[in-house]
C-alpha cells in the first residue's frame, strides 16, 4: 500500500519522517546523559538537584524518560503497519518529541517552572501518544490493536504514583510505583516478544517457525500482568512480599519455557537474533531471582531489579532499535560489526551492577562506575553506527 506521497514525503527532514527515527535517537543520546549524570551525582561529583531528588529521578528517567521515548518510537512506527494509514510525521512529530524533551529537560532543572508544571509536562506525554495511536485505530474499526491504548494509560498512572510520591510519601511510594513501571515495561516486552522472536529466529536460521501455545502465553503475560497490578494498587490494597515473590517465578518458569521452546541456541551466529535472545534470558532469569528476592531477605531485591532494567530492558531495547533502524531505513538486517560488542557490553553492565554489590558490598561504587560506564559504551556505539541512518532517508526511495 501506498501510505504517503512521495513527493510530500521528500518536503520533510528525514529525521521526523517516522516516529523510530527521532525517539530512538532522542531516547538512546538521552541514556547515556542520563547515566553519566547518575554517576556523577553518585559519587557527588557534581551538585545535581533534579525533581525528587537524584535517586528519584534516576528510576523515573530511565523508566518513563528513557523506555517511554522508545515505546513511543515504537507504537509510532507499528501504528502505520497495523493500520495502512500514514503515522505522525513532520510538525506533529516534532511537537510530540519536544513535549516528551520538554519533560527530561524540567525533571532535571525543576526550578525552571516549578514541581507542579515540570510534572504536568512529563505526564502530558504518554497521553499525547496514546492520542496519536488511537486515531487511525479507531478511523478503519481495527480494535484488536487498541491494546495498547490502556497500556499506556496504565504506564501513566504508575508515572503519576510516582510525581505524587514526592508530595504525599504517606500514600505513594515512589519505590513501588517505579517498579510497577518495570514490570509494565516488562509486560510489554514480553508481548512483544512472544509475537516476533519465533517469526525473526525461524526467517533468520531457515527454521520451522515454533507455534504459541495459547496456555503458556496466557500464563506468562497474566502472571506478570497481576505482578504488575499488585505494585500498582499498593496505595490502596498494601503490598504482599510472598505474594509477589511467588508470582514471578510463576512468571519466570513460564517465560523460561516459553524462550527454549525458541530454540535460542540456533541464533548464535545472527548477531541480531542472540541479542534478542540473551535480553530474554535476563527476564526470565531476573524474574526469578527477584522473586526469591522477596521471599528471602538475604537476597537484596534492589540490586536484583537490575537484571530486569539493564539485561532485560536495556538489552531488548538495544537489540530491536537496532533491527528496526536498519529496516525502516531500507538496508539488510544486518548490524554493524560494532554492535556485537555494545550487546555483549550491556550483558556485562547488567550482571556487574546486580552481583557485584550483592557480592563485595564495600565496592559498590567501583561496580555502579562499571556498569555505568559499559551502557555509555554500548549506546554510544548504537549512536555513532545509527544517527547517520537515521538521520537520512530511505535507501530505496520508500516513505518512512
Amino acid at each position: 500500500m501506498q501510505i504517503t506521497d512521495l513527493e510530500t514525503e521528500q518536503k520533510i527532514t528525514p529525521l521526523l519522517r517516522l516516529g523510530f527515527r527521532p525517539f530512538f535517537l532522542g531516547g538512546a543520546i538521552f541514556s547515556v546523559v542520563a547515566i553519566t549524570l547518575w554517576i556523577l551525582a553518585f559519587r557527588g561529583a557534581i551538585n545535581f538537584s533534579p525533581l525528587g531528588g537524584a535517586h528519584w529521578w534516576h528510576i523515573h528517567e530511565m523508566i518513563f524518560g528513557f523506555g517511554g521515548a522508545i515505546i513511543a518510537g515504537f507504537l509510532l512506527t507499528a501504528i502505520q503497519n497495523w493500520t495502512g494509514i500514514s503515522g505522525a510525521k513532520g510538525k506533529t512529530l516534532l511537537l510530540l518529541f519536544l513535549l516528551w524533551l520538554a519533560g527530561r529537560i524540567f525533571l532535571s532543572v525543576p526550578t525552571l517552572f516549578g514541581t507542579t508544571v515540570s510534572s504536568l509536562i512529563d505526564l502530558l506525554f504518554l497521553p499525547a501518544v496514546a492520542y496519536i495511536l488511537a486515531k487511525p485505530i479507531i478511523a478503519i474499526k481495527q480494535y484488536r490493536n487498541l491494546f495498547f491504548v490502556p497500556l499506556l494509560a496504565l504506564f501513566t498512572i504508575a508515572n503519576l504514583e510516582m510525581h505524587l510520591a514526592i508530595t504525599y510519601p504517606q500514600t505513594f511510594s515512589g519505590m513501588y510505583s517505579g517498579y510497577a513501571g518495570v514490570i509494565l515495561v516488562t509486560f510489554l516486552m514480553s508481548v512483544m516478544v512472544g509475537r516476533v522472536a519465533p517469526m525473526f529466529t525461524a526467517n533468520a536460521t531457515q527454521t520451522e517457525k515454533v507455534t504459541p501455545l495459547p496456555w503458556l502465553e496466557k500464563l506468562a503475560n497474566g502472571s506478570l500482568a497481576i505482578a504488575m497490578f499488585s505494585l500498582l494498587l499498593q496505595p490502596i490494597i498494601g503490598f504482599s512480599a510472598i505474594f509477589f515473590g511467588v508470582l514471578l517465578i510463576i512468571a519466570s518458569v513460564s517465560q523460561t519455557m516459553r524462550w527454549i521452546r525458541w530454540k535460542p541456541w540456533i541464533t548464535l551466529n545472527v548477531p541480531l537474533l542472540w541479542s534478542l535472545h540473551g535480553a530474554i534470558k535476563f527476564i526470565c532469569f531476573g524474574l526469578f531471582v527477584l522473586g526469591i528476592s522477596y521471599l528471602i531477605p538475604e537476597v537484596p531485591s534492589n540490586h536484583v531489579w537490575h537484571l530486569l532494567t539493564i539485561g532485560g530492558m536495556g538489552g531488548l531495547i538495544l537489540a530491536m532499535i537496532s533491527r528496526v533502524s536498519l529496516g525502516h531505513t531500507g538496508r539488510p538486517l544486518v548490524a554493524p560489526k560494532s554492535m556485537s560488542l555494545a550487546f555483549v557490553l550491556i550483558n556485562l553492565a547488567a550482571l556487574a551492577r546486580t552481583f557485584g554489590p550483592w557480592a563485595l558490598p564495600e565496592k559498590t561504587l567501583m561496580f555502579i562506575d562499571m556498569s555505568g560506564s559499559f551502557w555509555i559504551i554500548a549506546f554510544v556505539i548504537f549512536i555513532i553506527g545509527y544517527a547517520p541512518m537515521l538521520m537520512k532517508a530511505r535507501l530505496d526511495g520508500r516513505p518512512g
